[in-house]
């Protein structure tokens, strides 16, 4: 069965949401300036998405934990976490 993992604990995702939000917030622009909590929740939630879409594609779980490769899908997962609610609302 496919699925997604974790290795971090509360603090971590905290951290690392925090830090894959903002860079997917960064990247993404074209928006007013998103707040700390609202980076954090799209970079949680965009870790959950980034990880979906990559067990979909390559049919390998995902083990979320601090490494680039993790980070990596969580910043995918932020990016169109961002660009779906853009689109929902404009």
């Amino acid at each position: 069965m496919v699925g997604i993992e974790s290795s971090l604990g509360i603090l971590s995702w905290i951290i690392f949401g925090a830090i894959a939000g903002w860079v997917a917030n960064t990247l993404v622009g074209g928006g007013e300036r998103e707040g700390c909590l609202t980076n954090i929740l799209v970079g949680v939630v965009g870790a959950f998405v980034g990880g979906f879409i990559f067990s979909q594609l390559t049919g390998r779980e995902v083990l979320i934990g601090f490494d680039l490769g993790s980070f990596a899908v969580a910043v995918i997962g932020a990016i169109v976490l961002l660009l779906v609610l853009r689109l929902v609302r404009s």
